[in-house]
């Protein structure tokens, strides 16, 4: 260890600079006019690698985002693995609730602030360092992929995969857009929910009429949609959508008050639903309301509102199915219309839970790994948001050992305001992803 301690300490003031530039790029693949710069993020990724002696080019299906694949060939006899991340990042929000400019690195205390600066970009980053601290001696073959389109539900992966199938084949693939359990504490990412959109609109009226005249007979549909949705849990919390699946989660002990420190959620909240906190939080399915087109307050007349619409944003439980559980949501809404109000529900995006059985050499060779980097066991945890494509890898490559790894703590706020890097975690994940190639390497 001592020797990959000492060549990941040498390149990682490197690795740091190539991070910040990438963190310059917009590459923002929800907002079409950023597709330029999307694709200089690929161009930009792909020099990197290029430059460590790796056989790049840049791909993309139909008319999907970039993406870059990067290959060394393995020693003879030792094993392939393909190493994932995504170079597209998500919207900033509004820019003038952050701290720092979004696309601006910016080090404060312990953290390196930024958009993308831990999802994905520092995931290429780990890819790039563990690389790196080899030269040219790298212990097994290494493929290394980088999505441009993961923030956007990977719609041409699939083909991706199909396409490219020959050359992303690997014994192993680590896939780093997950998170560890804590700061100080390593994890393996064993299962993540599944996702559902649905639009639900409901319409009580052909047209706004005034609210004196015909209020208290006639519903208006704010109040019958309110009504609909507080029908998506039970007086606890519980969903209470028939027919969706939920299982347990793993023997690990998650404190109220870190949870309640971590979430940011107000002292007289009270938490919902029922049994354990990682079974509510990885295993159980959950609903939450994101989003309602309706009269803003400002702009409000006295009048009964004739439509609205909501978007229901449902998590799936790993073991269950996204689709199943899409047609169980509708029909719910459908079957729960308040006043015979007219509801419509437009089905969105699907991603599919999934679950890894993480046993076997290469999950030993991880644990191993973490276990060496952080000098303290890892932990398999379970992830309640969704990365479907995890499923669509197993799908592709059954006998390979998926590794689901990442940068991000629980303070990262990926996603959110203030997105951040912890940077002696990040040393330490950089250290594991060498040893975990060492590791392999010496297994074959």
């Amino acid at each position: 260890m001592t020797d990959l301690s000492a060549a990941i300490d040498r390149v990682l003031p490197s690795v740091r600079a190539d991070l910040e530039d990438l963190i310059r790029i917009p590459s923002v693949s929800y907002e079409p006019a950023r597709a330029a710069d999307v694709q200089r993020s690929a161009e930009a990724t792909a020099a990197l690698f290029e430059a460590e002696g790796f056989m790049v080019k840049i791909v993309r299906a139909g008319d999907g985002a970039p993406a870059v694949i990067a290959k060394k060939p393995a020693p003879a006899g030792k094993p392939t693995v393909l190493l994932y991340a995504h170079h597209d990042v998500q919207p900033t929000g509004p820019v003038d609730q952050w701290t720092s400019e979004p696309f601006e690195p910016t080090e404060r205390d312990d953290r390196l602030y930024g958009r993308g600066a831990a999802d994905d970009k520092a995931g290429i980053a780990a890819h790039l360092a563990a690389v790196r601290a080899f030269g040219n001696d790298l212990p097994v073959g290494v493929t290394v992929f980088v999505e441009g389109e993961e923030e956007i539900g990977s719609p041409t992966l699939l083909q991706l995969l199909d396409e490219y199938a020959d050359e992303l084949a690997a014994d192993a693939i680590v896939i780093a857009d997950s998170g560890n359990w804590e700061v100080g504490t390593p994890a393996l990412t064993v299962s993540l929910r599944g996702l559902v959109e649905s639009y639900v609109e409901v319409r009580t009226l052909e047209h706004a009429v005034h609210s004196g005249l015909f209020g208290g007979p006639i519903p208006d549909a704010l109040s019958a949609l309110c009504r609909l949705l507080a029908t998506l849990h039970d007086h606890k919390g519980d969903v209470a959508v028939d027919g969706l699946h939920a299982s347990r989660a793993a023997d690990v002990v998650y404190p109220e008050d870190r949870l309640r420190a971590e979430s940011s959620v107000l002292d007289s909240v009270r938490l919902t639903g029922s049994g354990s906190l990682v079974d509510r939080l990885w295993t159980r399915p959950a609903v939450a309301v994101v989003g309602i087109d309706a009269p803003s307050v400002a702009e409000a007349s006295n009048t009964l509102v004739p439509v609205a619409r909501a978007k229901v944003s449902l998590r799936v439980a790993p073991g269950d199915d996204a689709v199943k559980a899409s047609a169980a949501l509708r029909d719910h809404l459908e079957n729960n219309a308040p006043w015979g109000a007219q509801v419509t529900v437009t089905e969105g995006q699907t991603g599919q839970p999934c679950s890894v059985n993480a046993r076997g050499a290469g999950y030993e060779a991880a644990r191993s790994a973490f276990q060496e980097a952080w000098g303290v066991e890892p932990v398999d945890m379970g992830m309640g948001g969704s990365i479907p494509f995890i499923a669509e890898f197993q799908q592709a490559f059954p006998a390979a050992a998926i590794l689901v790894t990442g940068v991000e703590d629980p303070d990262t706020r990926a996603h959110g305001i203030d997105e951040g890097l912890h940077l002696a975690e990040f040393r330490k994940v950089c250290l594991a992803e060498a040893l975990l190639l060492q590791n392999l390497a010496n297994q074959a």
